[in-house]
């Protein structure tokens, strides 16, 4: 078999596990289809994902359905404002041995998972936000110069209300920026709100089913980096990602008019992974255009900061990705 039929042929696989996957978790969740779609794409490239909504619309169920379909280790923080960072890395605690002596033991904390839901994430102060840092980018933790090698896959989903309720602390650019993906959940339909209040007042219960574990993932993910970016498709990625800096060479009209700052290198990682995904969807182990611009919003949203003029105008960041996406051309210009 050559490698081309190979990786056609596991490339078909891989739909059909996505497939299976997520079908499972929609036996549970009602709707929400997108979303589910984004969060497992999040997981297949190995990154994090940010849920922003209004409280009780299912961000919680979905993420414990999750865990549950592919029979990972699951924690849930409730970040509040009292939380520390103690409360979510772990501690060293003074414990006495059979013999009377005391010695320091490390106790663990609810992060060392492999599913990790940070619930409400914005509900908690800067500092304690903060403590997510090492454990997003590195996937360790590191207490009393002692380094922790967490589970693998380690995956954050992170919930977060709208800035604009009361209570709440905005996530620092550098955490914002170590999700790969930010999902809005929105409102169900009138169709899918009847079936959920059917199943919550009836008595129903759906339990979703192992379909995966975390050695398949793993393999999963290494496939997704094995898909082909041609140079001409990851130069759009660049200046795609180069177009939202303001007063810069490929920056575009409604870049200098709306936007204080733009997206990081990370940004650029994001799409060229999240597209392989998609294009793995589509039965195909190269990128294309339409891959990346499927996934422009999500992987940018979170990683561009409008200026005060968007705000008064009332502009939201959508808009002004969305404007810069159609701008930017696929051949670059000599």
């Amino acid at each position: 078999m050559s490698v081309a039929d190979s990786m056609q042929q596991r490339a078909e696989q891989f739909v059909s596990r996505y497939g299976a996957v997520r079908e499972e978790i929609s036996r549970v969740i009602v709707g929400h289809h997108d979303i589910i779609h984004g969060i497992l794409t999040c997981l297949f490239v190995g990154g994090h994902c940010l849920l922003e909504g209004v409280p009780g619309l299912g961000k919680t169920l979905l993420v414990r359905t999750l865990a549950r379909t592919l029979d990972l280790d699951f924690s849930r923080i409730q970040f509040t404002p009292d939380l520390m960072p103690a409360d979510i890395l772990g501690t060293n605690m003074v414990m006495e041995t059979p013999d009377g002596k005391r010695v320091f033991e490390f106790q663990r904390g609810p992060i060392f998972t492999q599913i990790c839901l940070a619930d409400e994430v914005n509900r908690a102060t800067p500092k304690t936000q903060s403590a997510m840092l090492e454990t997003m980018q590195e996937g360790s933790v590191s207490i009393g110069g002692t380094v922790y090698e967490l589970k693998k896959p380690f995956f954050v989903m992170a919930t977060q209300n709208p800035i604009e309720q009361e209570g709440t602390y905005p996530l620092p650019e550098a955490q914002l920026d170590r999700f790969l993906f930010k999902l809005v959940v929105g409102y169900s339909s009138r169709e899918e709100l009847g079936t959920i209040v059917d199943r919550t007042t009836r008595g129903e219960r759906v339990e979703a089913k192992k379909i995966m574990d975390a050695e398949e993932i793993l393999s999963w993910q290494q496939l997704v980096r094995e898909v082909i970016l041609a140079p001409h498709v990851q130069d759009y990625i660049v200046r795609a990602v180069l177009a939202t800096h303001p007063e810069g060479e490929l920056a575009q009209p409604i870049t200098n008019q709306y936007l204080r700052w733009g997206a990081s290198p990370r940004a650029a990682q994001a799409l060229a992974l999240a597209a392989k995904v998609r294009a793995l969807l589509e039965g195909r182990y190269n990128v294309s255009f339409e891959d990346v611009r499927r996934v422009y919003l999500p992987a940018m949203r979170h990683r561009v900061i409008l200026n005060f003029e968007a705000q008064a105008e009332e502009v939201d960041t959508d808009r002004v990705l969305l404007d810069i996406l159609e701008k930017v051309p696929e051949k670059a210009s000599d």
